[in-house]
């Protein structure tokens, strides 16, 4: 649930093409083809992340919970450090405050999701979740279209309840909205940790920091268990799955893609995490459900068209990109 590329902007703005990419005599081809292979590398990193989701999910009797988010920001953070090699020296007081709030955020929007799918489907619970950032789009919009879509999402949420959350267990959906807040939290962190520290040197440390964080609470309640071989090689590759590999994807996607396709890309997961988790858990949607769940998808393109709308100045989209330097997952991004 996090990423490697945040964008510093009340809303998602166009991300230039990366310099060469698109240029020379088939300038038009090459451009198109791109668009389209980044559009391929976003939907596969969404892919990979919900299926690592999905079997999570078969982990649970093996970890628990807890255990497997240890061993997922354990795995990702060992990869983040390897692959980036982040400095240490340099950076004042306040910059590691920053990583220190971005990592204790990172664990609590792990660990809140896990507690969620443990007691709840995984569609409906990525669907609960992705009402963080779209509150949040609504919130910095500050117009009364998107007050419309968020009452389209409401509806969606009040359907997915069966009117009353008689349908899925209430504390999971409590873990899956709570969540969706560190969520919307994660975001604005994310914005600030891409203006305080270089490429993805930043998005290593807080992974680090929510690895330390979490690792006790996956010792408590794992035990001995979260040192099997089994357990310990099926948590490093949900790991893979749900940040390395899309981190990887999405970073290379964004060089080519606009942002406001991003998000709106990033608007599909529920749908995704539906799918795996029919596919690899048999976790069959009822009618109620599919609907409500395509109704909190429209609500979040229709938010993110809305904020498109919005023009900015040169200046404004040049201070965005020197700032994009951390995590894409989540798809709307405010400047603090």
């Amino acid at each position: 649930m996090a990423g490697v590329t945040g964008v510093v902007a009340a809303l998602p703005a166009v991300v230039e093409p990366a310099p060469g990419g698109s240029r020379g005599r088939h300038r038009g081809a090459r451009k198109g083809w791109g668009t389209l292979g980044a559009v391929g590398l976003v939907l596969a990193g969404g892919i990979s992340v919900q299926f690592g989701g999905a079997l999570a999910v078969t982990l649970l009797p093996r970890a628990g919970a807890f255990g497997i988010v240890t061993l997922r920001l354990v795995a990702a953070a060992v990869i983040m450090l390897l692959v980036c090699r982040p400095k240490v020296r340099g950076y004042s007081r306040g910059d590691w405050g920053v990583i220190l709030l971005f990592g204790v955020t990172m664990a609590a929007m792990n660990g809140l999701f896990y507690q969620a799918i443990a007691r709840i489907p995984l569609g409906p619970a990525v669907t609960l979740e992705v009402l963080g950032p779209l509150v949040l789009s609504v919130v910095a919009s500050r117009r009364a279209l998107n007050l419309a879509w968020a009452g389209l999402a409401l509806a969606g949420v009040f359907l997915l309840g069966g009117g009353g959350f008689d349908t899925l267990d209430p504390v999971g959906a409590a873990f899956a909205l709570g969540a969706g807040a560190m969520w919307a939290a994660y975001i604005l962190l994310s914005a600030r940790t891409g203006r305080r520290f270089p490429q993805a040197d930043g998005l290593a440390l807080a992974m680090v920091v929510a690895a330390v964080v979490f690792l006790p609470l996956g010792v408590v309640e794992s035990g001995d268990r979260l040192f099997d071989p089994t357990t310990v090689a099926l948590g490093a590759a949900v790991g893979v799955l749900s940040s390395v590999l899309p981190y990887t994807l999405e970073f290379l996607a964004l060089r080519r893609l606009p942002s406001s396709t991003f998000a709106i890309l990033m608007s599909l997961e529920p749908a995704t995490a539906a799918a795996a988790g029919f596919l690899i858990l048999h976790q069959a949607l009822s009618v109620p459900e599919a609907l409500a769940i395509s109704l909190v998808i429209v609500a979040s393109m229709g938010a993110v068209r809305t904020q498109v709308g919005r023009r900015k100045t040169p200046a404004a989209v040049g201070e965005e990109l020197a700032g994009s330097a951390q995590v894409p997952r989540k798809p709307l991004e405010l400047e603090s």
